[in-house]
């Protein structure tokens, strides 16, 4: 047996890796390449050969293990990412989608499962409990695609870690009720005891490695090894102390852990990162293909219509309810509600747990059949059809939402206008990447064209978007997104180059906003006569060295813009601020924000006291970082 499992799960790893090398270069989120290595393994093969290469006997009794071990790690790798920093983009609305927006998306399914197949009531709500789950695991992907803005992602991500490890404790209680350990009554005290323990064990053990990584000598030579190693075994930890006290509560020891530790002052925590999310991705690969493979069709196909009943409310009806219910207010626009309305689909935290309740049912009716159990025929069968209309209607929503939702996400987002400014800078040195850093910072998607290896490679290692080719080729510009940008920088030391770039983003492109490096003062008036803003290096130096001279405070203050402080444009366009002045317009901004500047017919004034605002009208908003993001969304709510 091990002579034939050992190679079986090299395939699998390897099969994974090709799908997340797959999912990179044509743009489409891993799953779907990893959703479909899984259904070759398992049910295709089975029809190819005489039996599948994967089936439920493969991994024996330790499936259940090594599924929880895995969605452990899965867990506490996106609870790493998780930073609160980050949760302030969108505080409100993000406790109401894992609150009220679950409790919807709990009752809401539920209703449909019990009518539309039908289920009992134990059983729907069991199914309505794992369906809370949208997940990092599906979500992250989706959002390496279409870069939405801070906010969007923060809700949508934060919305995953957390239904994550509600679902499965709900999802565990309510299974006990299903089975009969536990009565009705009990789901609450239940549900409460599991996340207690859960949120004790996370918390210790956070504070134990933390003392560890942070204070204890690691070794000189081998200190950033052995601080991933310790991250990596106290996760694992967490989850086993956590679910030896209570069934189901290492989930949300591992999300306590992974929060406390991803928000702490962690040194090495780019080397933790980096290993950590390897080892999750191909954690990932291996439990989403294991379980795709484990799907026998013919428990959806037996679904029928009431199935596909179930897959279209779920994700037309339920999910924009519970998204529209938990955004109400201006934070984000009607396009932003409508896409985070689409991204929804479900993940392995559904197709996991559902695959080992489904084995516990089966186990259980067939403990009746033996004798082993005091119960009748017809409660054996009972638990026979609970186990597959279970497995069956949460994969068949897992595969329709991640198949539909993750491959279109990208052209809703597009049809709906909600991905942030493309901004295209042509050179990855110094510059081109100091520039990146500071535009992604704000959200904006920046894709950086370089042609040199070495830049090229830096530009990657810091985590841009690159496109690699010449700058001056149109083929070049058309391929890396010139056709749809707003911005085009030509940052390259080359005057020649930069000229070359900015005429082809005015004449073939028609790109509204076009902007230079000039290397030698003397080549300004070419690029102006082009109508190009430039910026010259040895002008830009000599006018901060100035400000450090003569405005010292300034200065200070400007350096840390997109850091504590921040400087925005905006356009107004919100009915609250047309027409009235500058004096009534201030109270109701966030506080730390104030209007510097006011752009009208081509011409800037600092606005008094009794400036009248007019629809159109560019603003300047200085202030502290979050203020001013919150106050843009004030001025221009679509």
């Amino acid at each position: 047996m091990a002579s034939e499992l050992i190679p079986l799960v090299a395939g699998i790893i390897a099969l994974g890796v090709v799908s997340q090398i797959l999912g990179d270069r044509f743009r489409i989120p891993s799953i779907i390449f990893l959703i479909a290595a899984g259904l070759v393994l398992g049910p295709i093969s089975g029809f190819v050969l005489e039996e599948p290469i994967i089936s439920q006997s493969t991994f024996g009794e330790g499936l259940s293990a090594i599924v929880g071990l895995s969605v452990a790690i899965i867990v506490f790798e996106g609870a790493f990412h998780l930073k609160i920093d980050k949760l302030r983009e969108a505080p409100a609305e993000t406790i109401r989608l894992v609150t009220v927006g679950a409790v919807i998306a709990l009752i809401g399914t539920a209703i449909v499962v019990r009518y539309a197949l039908p289920a009992e009531w134990d059983v729907a709500f069991l199914i309505g409990a794992l369906l809370v789950a949208t997940g990092p695991t599906v979500i992250a992907p989706i959002l390496e695609v279409v870069p939405a803005r801070d906010r969007v992602e923060a809700a949508l991500e934060t919305e995953g870690i957390v239904n994550d490890v509600t679902a499965a404790i709900i999802a565990i209680v309510v299974f006990e009720v299903v089975i009969g350990h536990i009565g009705e009554g009990g789901i609450v005290a239940g549900f409460v005891n599991r996340l207690g323990v859960g949120l004790l064990v996370g918390v210790a053990v956070a504070g134990v490695l933390y003392y560890a990584i942070r204070y204890v000598d690691l070794s000189p030579q081998n200190a950033p090894q052995n601080a991933r190693l310790l991250v990596l075994a106290g996760a694992l930890v967490a989850y086993g102390a956590a679910d030896y006290f209570a069934t189901e509560a290492g989930l949300p020891a591992v999300a306590a852990a992974g929060i406390l530790l991803g928000n702490a002052d962690l040194p090495y925590e780019e080397d933790i990162t980096d290993f950590k999310g390897d080892v999750t991705l191909i954690v990932l690969s291996f439990v989403f293909i294991a379980l795709a493979a484990l799907l026998q069709p013919q428990e959806v196909i037996d679904l029928g219509v009431g199935g596909l009943i179930v897959v279209l409310v779920v994700a037309l009806v339920i999910r924009p309810l519970l998204v529209f219910v938990s955004t109400v207010g201006n934070r984000f626009t009607t396009g932003e509600k409508l896409f985070m309305s689409f991204v929804g689909p479900r993940g392995i935290i559904p197709a996991s747990v559902a695959t080992l309740f489904a084995v516990e049912l089966r186990a259980e009716a067939a403990a009746i059949r033996a004798g082993e159990v005091t119960a009748t025929a017809a409660e054996a069968e009972t638990l026979d059809n609970a186990a597959t209309l279970l497995v069956g209607t949460v994969f068949l929503v897992i595969l329709a939402t991640v198949v539909f939702e993750a491959g279109l996400a990208r052209y809703i987002a597009e049809y709906l206008d909600i991905i942030p400014m493309r901004a295209i800078i042509i050179g990855g040195g110094t510059v081109g990447r100091a520039l990146a850093d500071r535009l992604e910072d704000r959200g904006e998607n920046v894709v950086i064209v370089e042609e040199d290896d070495e830049m090229l490679a830096l530009a990657r290692n810091a985590g841009h978007t690159v496109h690699q080719g010449d700058g001056t080729d149109i083929d070049v510009l058309q391929a890396a997104g010139a056709g749809n940008a707003s911005t085009l920088v030509a940052a390259t030391g080359d005057d020649d180059v930069n000229l070359l770039v900015s005429q082809l983003g005015d004449s073939r492109f028609d790109i509204e906003t076009i902007i230079s490096r000039v290397n030698n003062a003397n080549n300004v008036d070419a690029f102006e006569d082009l109508g190009v803003r430039t910026v010259a290096p040895t002008t830009a130096t000599a006018q901060a060295i100035d400000n450090l001279i003569e405005r010292p405070a300034l200065a200070k203050w400007t350096s840390g813009i997109g850091e504590s402080g921040d400087v925005q444009e905006i356009e107004v366009t919100a009915d609250e601020l047309v027409g009235r002045s500058v004096r009534e317009v201030g109270p109701e901004l966030p506080g730390g924000c104030l209007i510097a500047l006011v752009a009208r017919n081509g011409q800037v004034q600092v606005p008094d006291a009794d400036f009248t605002l007019e629809r159109g009208d560019r603003i300047t908003l200085l202030g502290d970082r979050e203020s001013v993001r919150d106050a843009m969304v004030f001025c221009h709510p679509e």
